[in-house]
């Protein structure tokens, strides 16, 4: 047990270490400053802008209707793009084992799931689409995915410091050229070394020591599976995902990428502190979501020690929980993994969700229905401000105080806005779980009756909503059904708030500073800082308390 915890602590050190750092270096990039980059990315830059007719960070800022525009106008022709790819894989190149398209309603989501950073998956890689596809098609879109959810929230953190929001176009190549690529680019060799395969060559067939013939899938993992952590993607090349051999192959390669995965998230709230010349404050958020997220560890690795009680009493010793877990990676490494991928909205999986204890279902439910503790590529942190401007509105209201963020008043437009965004979020979970459930034979193909089946069609739509893409597993998911209303959930998850957000900042950034005075409200305390910490308890949590209460809570109650 020690060290299995000893482990887990060591991970969070190396996460808090590596924030300053990059935090300081996204900002850098965005506010124009130098970077050691510079000498080798400017000159092509230089000659790409152009192209587009544009000019770098001094491009001329956008309004947050036009900036809006300009993500769903790029992500429609992107998912025409790769929905066209998918459907003729069996007419285009690098496809070795000569796979036909997947239906019209799996591609439909597929390059739905994986245009909004969600790379929830429907099928098994390996068995579904070609080398092509998986590179050209869906590997192109984690790139654009992560770039587009990093640009909206640097246009946010703008916006709410009161800056004009900038172009989307340049953000974008700037998160690709200057974030996304180059760490992918080292990360691809580091996976490499450590046993991560990166080829062309078809799927190898061998002979077992049972004499029987063993078809051994491979392909161009590496660069894969870099950005697919990096860029909180989390779609896997094979059909298990990170607990493949091939994509995670030892304790390394773990701890890799989930430093990878934890980096940007992580990063964002310093690189606000940045921004907003506040790093006091930037620290002082990141410590009230560090502490969520540790408590949400502590309580999944503990139930995963302490193992399942009914087994416990068949063997008449306390074992911990291993099924559905590789050895490789034991109760502790895996019980960190799924708390970090549902937490950051990676979606990325190194043992199954469906076998965690209750406590581990709580903690990979609750971080869905925040979306804050640490929050998808970008947006995540986003809609963590959102909670602090609430935060300030109530706080305001409550004592008397003027209600203002960063010395900008907070009105009515601005509430509004920020209401869409946290209702949004239920409508597109509860609602399509509700008509679900009303059909468990016909609809939800659950493979687990009771408290566990609720939790395996809620997680579903949460993961779609949220654009985080694991699952509780054990679904028969691959139907039309399933394919049509999880696509509902993934656009109405992800491009809604997108919208509120971006027009959220742009009323922020046209608002005139209003000096401190005696009534103003400091947000950059210990006190405060505990007060949003309420704020999302209550108006996060108890959103979906009932939920909860009906499917993890419930079923630790039954053993």
């Amino acid at each position: 047990m020690v060290q299995g915890f000893i482990q887990i602590i060591l991970t969070l050190i190396l996460v808090i270490l590596i924030t300053p750092i990059l935090g300081s270096y996204i900002a850098n990039v965005f506010l124009g400053k130098s970077t050691f980059l510079d000498r080798f990315l400017k000159p092509l830059e230089a000659r790409l802008f152009p192209l587009f007719g544009l000019k770098i960070i001094e491009a001329t800022n956008t309004t947050g209707v036009q900036y809006a525009k300009d993500v769903v106008a790029s992500n429609l022709i992107m998912g025409i793009l790769v929905f066209s790819i998918l459907m003729l894989q069996g007419f285009l190149p690098l496809n070795p084992t000569e796979l036909d398209a997947p239906s019209w309603d799996l591609a439909l989501h597929t390059s739905i799931s994986f245009l909004t950073n969600t790379n929830q998956q429907h099928y098994s890689g390996e068995t579904t689409f070609s080398y092509g596809s998986q590179v050209l098609a869906l590997g192109f879109l984690m790139f654009t995915s992560a770039g587009t959810g990093l640009a909206v929230a640097i246009a946010f953190i703008r916006g709410i410091t009161g800056k004009r929001l900038g172009n989307f176009y340049v953000d974008l190549t700037l998160c690709i050229t200057r974030i996304l690529l180059p760490i992918s680019i080292v990360g691809a060799i580091v996976l490499i070394i450590s046993g991560v395969p990166e080829t062309l060559s078809p799927p190898i067939t061998v002979t077992t020591l049972e004499g029987a013939n063993q078809v051994i899938a491979t392909g161009p993992v590496a660069h894969f599976e870099i950005i697919k952590e990096l860029g909180e993607n989390g779609g896997g090349f094979f059909g298990i995902n990170s607990a493949h051999p091939y994509e995670n192959p030892n304790p390394f390669s773990n701890l890799f990428t989930i430093l990878a995965m934890m980096s940007i998230p992580t990063s964002l709230i310093y690189t606000y502190g940045v921004f907003a010349q506040n790093k006091r404050q930037g620290w002082l958020i990141f410590w009230m979501v560090f502490s969520i997220f540790a408590f949400l560890v502590v309580i999944s690795a503990v139930g995963e020690y302490q193992g399942n009680p009914l087994v416990n009493n068949l063997l008449g010793d306390t074992q911990p929980n291993l099924e559905g877990k590789e050895v490789r990676f034991g109760w502790s490494q895996t019980a960190l993994w799924a708390v970090m991928t549902t937490g950051t909205m990676c979606g990325a999986v190194n043992g199954m969700h469906d076998s965690l204890m209750p406590p581990g279902g709580f903690s990979v439910l609750f971080n869905l229905f925040l979306q804050i503790v640490w929050g998808g590529q970008g947006t995540g942190t986003a809609y963590l401000f959102i909670y602090l401007i609430l935060a300030v509105f109530l706080t305001g209201l409550m004592v008397g105080r003027t209600p203002e963020f960063l010395g900008r008043k907070i009105e009515k437009p601005e509430i509004v806005l920020a209401s869409v965004i946290l209702l949004v979020h239920p409508i597109a979970i509860l609602i399509p779980s509700a008509i679900t459930l009303a059909f468990p034979e016909t609809l939800a193909g659950i493979s687990n009756p009771g408290f566990h089946g609720l939790s395996q069609v809620v997680f579903e739509y949460a993961s779609a909503a949220a654009n985080n893409g694991s699952g509780f597993e054990g679904l028969g998911d691959d139907t039309l059904w399933w394919n049509l209303s999880a696509t509902f959930s993934l656009l109405v998850g992800r491009y809604v708030p997108i919208i509120a957000l971006l027009l959220l900042a742009d009323n922020m950034s046209r608002k005139q500073k209003v000096p401190l005075n005696a009534g103003t409200l400091r947000t950059d305390t210990k006190l405060f800082t505990g007060v949003t910490a309420g704020v999302i308890l209550i108006l996060g949590a108890l959103t979906f308390f009932p939920v909860l209460a009906l499917g993890p809570i419930a079923e630790g109650f039954a053993f």
